[in-house]
């Protein structure tokens, strides 16, 4: 057997906000945020193969194939449904690696939420966010698919369509280490909670901020320059960051501005993964095979 099966996609997100709200016994942060999907995309391949081997091409460069979340959550799905073939996965990366963007946690998602279908594994959406979050408190986010409130580390997820701006974002191309911003002495850690109801009327950041500008100077200067055109956060731990706009014109004026401070790009914030459409098309494709 070797069905492929191509154009899976894995979406980046953006945090539209971040506080940090305490810290649990385990040791991890407890989080408020709201997330949201943007562009770019990865696209992921799956090649269904009768061996139980898990292989992968492409990706980040340099990242073993055995420390990558797709084939982290491959197996894992395999030793939770008991499926006994494998698969080839092929990644073509094109979100940023260490840029807040989720983009190794929305690989892995976009592989559990296609190989539970494409595999027959008849799992739950549930199972699959549970099967996620051992491996990282994003992932829920992106096999759920929908704008979410985020609680918890990230994986007590409540929908919410909020506001759909346009985006220009800015790539300082520097690779921030989550463990590093959040070992930091100086972070905040004990910002007061909000309500879903009440957050549009108080003042929105992202509590790593202060953090990542000092640690690193690149991240900082271009927080700096974007801020010229509109207010501006970090997502996640960054080092991406960002700017709403009303309106489309405005945010390319906006891109136009610091086109130098790195990868700069305009998108929109959607509260629906692409990642659910392409499952519909696949469920509609074999129930009409």
């Amino acid at each position: 057997m070797s069905l492929r099966s191509s154009g899976w996609p894995a979406p980046a997100k953006i945090n539209r906000f971040l506080h940090i709200v305490g810290r649990r016994p385990d040791g991890y942060h407890a989080i408020q945020t709201l997330f949201q999907f943007i562009e770019p995309c990865d696209r992921l391949d799956f090649t269904l193969t009768d061996t139980p081997e898990i292989t992968r091409e492409g990706g980040v460069a340099g990242l073993p194939a055995a420390d990558d979340l797709v084939v982290r959550a491959a197996r894992a799905l395999q030793a939770r449904s008991g499926y006994r073939a494998g698969v080839h996965i092929h990644v073509d990366k094109r979100i940023p690696a260490g840029a807040g963007l989720g983009g190794g946690s929305s690989d892995a998602a976009t592989t559990l939420v296609a190989l539970n279908t494409l595999w027959g594994c008849g799992l739950s959406g549930a199972d699959l966010e549970a099967i996620g979050l051992d491996l990282g408190a994003d992932i829920p986010a992106f096999v759920r698919g929908r704008g979410a409130w985020g609680e918890g580390v990230g994986e007590r997820l409540t929908a919410l369509d909020a506001d759909c701006p346009w985006l220009v974002l800015v790539d300082p191309q520097v690779e921030v280490s989550t463990a590093a911003v959040f070992g930091d002495p100086k972070l905040t850690r004990h910002t007061e909670r909000i309500t879903i109801r009440g957050f549009k009327t108080v003042a929105l950041r992202n509590d790593c901020e202060a953090t990542v500008r000092r640690l690193y100077p690149a991240v900082a200067s271009a927080v700096d320059a974007l801020s010229a055109y509109g207010p501006t956060r970090l997502t996640g731990t960054g080092g991406c960051l960002f700017a709403c706009f009303d309106d489309r014109g405005a945010a390319e004026r906006a891109r136009r501005g610091v086109s130098d401070c790195g990868t700069v790009w305009v998108t929109r914030a959607a509260n629906r993964s692409p990642l659910l459409d392409r499952l519909e098309a696949q469920q509609a494709s074999s129930n009409g095979a």
